[in-house]
This record gives structure tokens, sequence and C-alpha cells, in this order.
């Protein structure tokens, strides 16, 4: 199958508006429920309507952009609910990813880990302007940290499952941290000690470990209030996330 220089043009332009969208709605740049679009889009990022048609669509397959009937796009709603389940997945997926990760491991990938937590541990959590937001630096070596736990495994599958988790939770991560910038957490610590079982080969440690520290994330962002049920599914009848409609109960 050959694709005409259009077609190729259309789908590197979608991609450049999924990544640029994915960063904004992820980062809260884009706010929950917010309205989204597509000719304001068009004339954001200087497109058609084709790619951002198909970076929404995209986006709504991973759960961050709801799509309504008849009435368009918006940010994903934040809920308590949403956390709690978002949570309890992350931590399913990640314990199979790590468990066969931990079992498939060699040196080089246990360097990798040593070398990602490294790297974290030396960045500054927060930016030094006094905002208290954190670190777009920290972040990308966050993600990278935990990202090389489970490197290791051999489902593809997980781990895009698992990358896709990741950034659902980052969501709420930014928001909250609008809201309570700083915690007593000593987050290294936390970090450290899943390094630290999992180069060693104590799946369970580890998975308990990595457990116990999504989990505390989850609480810290219930503390801040910002994952209360949201109000935006009570204007809603029928809502389409990729190819699976939900109705609210």
């Amino acid at each position: 199958m050959s694709f005409s220089l259009r077609e190729i043009e259309s789908g590197t332009l979608a991609s450049t508006v999924y990544e640029q969208l994915r960063r904004e709605i992820v980062s809260a740049r884009l706010a929950p429920g917010e309205k989204l679009r597509i000719e304001a889009l068009r004339a954001r990022y200087g497109v058609g309507g084709s790619p951002v048609r198909e970076a929404l669509n995209r986006l709504s397959a991973e759960g961050l952009v709801w799509q309504q009937d008849q009435k368009g796009f918006r940010v994903s709603p934040v809920s308590e609910e949403e956390l709690l389940e978002l949570t309890r997945t992350r931590c399913w997926i990640n314990e199979i990813a790590l468990r066969e990760s931990i079992q498939h491991g060699d040196a080089a990938w246990e360097e990798a880990i040593i070398l990602a937590f490294h790297r974290l541990s030396r960045t500054p959590t927060r930016l030094e302007d006094g905002s208290g937001m954190l670190d777009p630096v920290w972040e990308q070596q966050h993600r990278a940290f935990h990202a090389s736990l489970i490197a290791a495994c051999r489902s593809r599958w997980l781990l895009n499952f698992a990358e896709m988790l990741f950034d659902c939770a980052d969501r709420y991560r930014h928001l909250s941290g609008k809201v309570i910038p700083r915690t007593p957490r000593n987050v290294v610590e936390e970090h450290r000690a899943i390094l630290e079982a999992t180069i060693n080969h104590k799946a369970d440690q580890a998975i308990a470990l990595l457990n116990a520290h999504l989990s505390k994330t989850a609480e810290l962002v219930q503390r801040s209030g910002i994952a209360m049920p949201s109000t935006a599914t009570s204007d809603r009848k029928t809502v389409t996330r990729g190819d699976t409609r939900l109705r609210p109960q």
C-alpha cells in the first residue's frame, strides 16, 4: 500500500497536534471539562480540520478527552471515583509488568534503573521561581524512572497501557499540585526503596512498595479537593470514549 504526500503530511500534522494537546491536558493547562472547539484548535495550531479531529479521536480513546454526541469534544472531567479506579488499575497493571520485568531483567536493565534514579534524585522537584510548581525536567526524569522499572516486561501491550495510565494519573497530580504545592512526603526515599527491591529481584517487596507509592499519591490528590465528583456529567446523556459508549448511571 502506498500513501499520497497529502496523507503523509496529514498524519504527521495529526501526530504533532496530538502531542501538543496531550501535553496541555496532562499538565492541566487545559482544564477538566474545557470545550475543545475544532475551529479554535485549527487556528491555534495552524492546521486543517482533519488533523485536529484525528488527534481528538486518539485522545478520546486514551480517556483524556470526552466526545459528546452532537456537542463536540471536551477535556475529560475529573472525579474522586475515577481517581480511585485509575489508581487501582495502575496498581494491577504495574504489578504484572514489574513482576515480569524483574523476572527477565538483566544487568543492563538494572543499570538503566540506577541511572534513571540518579538523575531523578539530583533534579529539584519544584521550580525555583517561588510558584511551587513542579519542574518540567523533574517530571521527565520521574516518568523515565517509572518506565525503567518495567522496561524488561516483554508485553508491549502492558507497557503501552501503563504509559497511558501514567498520563491520566499525571493530570490529577498536576491539578493537585496547584492546590497543595508542597508536602512533607519523602519521595526520593520512596523511589530509592522501590529501586533497591527491584534490582535485588525481590518482586513481592518491590510491588508492595510501588503500590504504596501510587496509592500515597492518590491520597494526596484526594486531600487537595480537586478530584470531586464532576458536575460535567449531569448534562450529558450519551458520551463516547473511543469506541465505547458510556451512559452515566
